[in-house]
Order: C-alpha cells, then structure tokens, then sequence
C-alpha cells in the first residue's frame, strides 16, 4: 500500500481533478478516465499489476444508476413488523431447511472449524441472498468505479473497496465477470464488501481458492468466520422472546444497556411465556416497536449478528430466521398493528392484482418498491382508504373481494 504521504498526495489528484471538473455538466462522469488513471497507481502499489487492472476496466463506463441509487432517500420507513414478515416468512424456512439438507457437510464443517452452529450461518445466509438466489446483478468493478470517481462523500471508502476486488481477480479467486452485486460493492452468497472478504474469506471447500459466490462451502466458513472474529461465543444464545411488565421504562431497553438477567428479571421481565428469565452473562432488551409490541432479551452473540450489517432490525432477522431453522417458534407477541403484514406470497399476489388492474408494478415478485407502493395509495384512495403505500393486509383483502 502506498505511504500516508503518497495516499495524501494521490487522492488530492484526484480531488483536483473532480474540482477542475465541477463547470461541466457531469464533472464526475468527464473525469472518470482521468480519476481510474490515478486508481491505477494506487491498485499498483496495492500489486494489482497493469495487464488486471486494464483488463478488469477495459469496458466499463460511468453508471448513473449506481449514482441513483447511492443518492435515493427512502421516502416510506418500512414497519418493523414488515420487514420481520418480508425476510422471515415460511418460503423462507422451508428454502433454508431443502438449503441445510442439500448443503449439511459443508455447514457442519464450518460448525465445527469456527464454532457458530450451523442454524445461525444458513439465516445470514438466508437473509442475505435468499440463500444464494438473489446475489445482485451489478457489475462490482464498474459501480465501485463509479462511485470512487464520483463527488461522493464517501469516495475514499470506495476507492479501498475498489483496489480490494481488483486484488480478487488479480489473485484469481472469483473471475471478474462473476463479481456482480449491490450497487454498493456487497457481494456474494453472504454479501461480504471485498475488504472484508480480504480479511474473513476462507477455503471452505479446500480447493485452494475463497469463492464466495460460486462455492456455497466457502461463503458459508467465511460466514462462520466473520461471526467468530465479531466474538460469537458458542453454545450461548442470541437471546429469547420476553414479557415486559406494566409500566417498564423502555428508556431502559436498548442492545447495549445490558446487565444481568436476575437485574432484568427483579423488575418484572419474564419469558414470553410467562417462566422465568434464565441464562448467564450480560444481557440488553429489544422492544422494536415499543412498549406495546414484541420484547427479546439479547446477549453478545446478538451483537455478533448486527455487526454483519449494523441494524438491529436486520439482527433480528436473522436470530429469529435462525431459531425457525432449529425448530423453534417465530415472534409469539403480537405486533402493534390492526393491519396484518404480508408475507413474501402474498406480497406476490397483491402485485398480480394491482397488474390485473392495470398498473405497471414490473413482476410480481413480492419485492415492493416505489411502482407498488404508488399503484397501491391509488387504491386505496379508490376504496377509500387512507392513502398509505403500505402492502397490508388491508388493502389485499380488499382487492381479493374485487
């Protein structure tokens, strides 16, 4: 890598080049040959060597897509209850149990190597790519190009992202043409970014390469590992379903607000079920949706899981996937709502019928992005509903009267 001195002196090329480029109308697009020319020294002193680096950029472009999509902002914040229903389904139980039969020996081995049981890494996987079905079709070098050349604020971030994959295909570990994903570089059967997939990739599978997209043994042990180096502790829950009493104070919940379950327990917190708390070790509550929706009792292998993606609605997601994988029950309290959440099949049919009727939502394929949630407000407004976007019971119902 190049010197603190050499890397300052680098990147200030390149951010003169951006400037010297603002008059135009798309400065970061006329300077993209200029600014890969200066990534170029950089993937050098990384040793990425000329003929990979030429061969990896030779036709890509500028993408404004990625561009888009990096600078969207949400304007509907999906419900807690909706997200949890969307990624943990019972498609998605069953996919991820045909997913552990079919590939038992290489979960068991990573089980084994790195000491996170098997239930835990297929539910990252599950929630990650659908167990290997969704692994993003964007090309990595071209959008991690596009966004180190870009006036991002988070262009140097993308720039080491950058130098990493080219450093995988220099290697030889995944061809360049199969690394495709997100828009921001996430890639994979798991979605590692390719700095992490530098530092925790393992050969899972023994052939002398990490390939995290086409060997399900690597992407599983390199997911395994990860888990061990974000402190997994094997042989510990990552928490359980709990009972808030009346008048709990849920300024005191919060992942990282832990103390000892008997601390949790003297106020009154018992088992969803209503048995006593059990277990050692420090321990926060999640209440999602408040005082009035589910709880859980979280423990440090609960931070494991949201280090993976920094969400707490995301670690849950995968914890309670984990625990449908082993047999146990989803979420038993109630969620806030008078309006049901709809899982990823009724997603699908909710699409078709807004297609029946017209309305140009793309495939019905249970993802619900802004066409569906435009098409479904004007429905509501028909019915006269309150024009919400939501993909709820509701409004599904409804259509399915006609």
């Amino acid at each position: 890598m190049p010197t603190p001195t050499t890397r300052a002196s680098l990147l200030g090329l390149a951010l003169t080049t951006s400037l010297a480029g603002s008059l135009l109308a798309s400065p970061a697009r006329a300077d993209f040959q200029s600014c890969l020319a200066v990534i170029q020294a950089q993937a050098a002193a990384a040793g990425v060597s000329a003929q990979t680096f030429r061969s990896a950029t030779a036709n890509i472009a500028y993408d404004d897509k990625v561009i888009e999509l990096s600078q969207a902002q949400p304007e509907f914040k999906t419900p807690i209850w909706d997200y949890m229903s969307a990624l943990v389904d019972e498609e998605r139980v069953e996919d991820g149990r045909a997913a552990m039969r079919q590939h038992a020996q290489a979960l068991a081995n990573a089980e084994a190597r790195y000491g996170v049981d098997r239930h835990t890494i297929a539910a990252v996987w599950g929630v990650e790519s659908n167990f290997g079905k969704n692994l993003g079709k964007m090309p990595l070098v071209q959008s991690l190009a596009t966004l180190a050349c870009s006036n991002n604020r988070r262009r140097d971030f993308f720039r080491t992202e950058l130098i990493a994959t080219l450093k995988i295909i220099e290697r030889g570990d995944i061809e360049a043409s199969r690394l495709t994903g997100s828009w921001a570089g996430a890639f994979g059967q798991t979605q590692f970014m390719p700095t992490t997939y530098q530092r925790l990739a393992v050969d899972g599978d023994g052939d002398g390469r990490r390939d995290v997209v086409d060997s399900v043994a690597d992407a599983v042990a390199s997911t395994a590992n990860f888990l061990r180096a974000a402190k997994w502790s094997n042989g510990q829950p990552w928490g359980y379903e709990v009972r808030l009493p009346r008048g709990f104070n849920v300024a005191a919940a919060g992942r990282k607000n832990k103390h000892a379950v008997g601390h949790w327990a003297s106020l009154g917190v018992t088992r969803v079920d209503g048995r006593p708390l059990t277990g050692e070790g420090p321990a926060g509550i999640l209440a999602p949706a408040g005082i009035n929706g589910p709880a859980f009792l979280v423990t440090k292998n609960f931070d494991a899981i949201y280090s993976y993606n920094a969400a707490e609605s995301y670690g849950l997601a995968i914890a309670v996937l984990s625990d449908r994988l082993r047999g146990r029950p989803g979420v038993q309290a109630d969620w806030p709502t008078d309006d049901p959440p709809l899982s990823r099949a009724e997603r699908r049919d909710l699409q078709s019928r807004l297609i029946a009727r017209g309305y140009d939502v793309g495939e019905p394929d249970g993802k619900v992005g802004s066409k569906t949630r435009e098409a479904i407000k004007d429905v509501e407004r028909q019915l006269g509903m309150p024009a919400t976007g939501r993909p709820g019971g509701k409004v599904l119902e409804a259509l399915r009267r006609g």
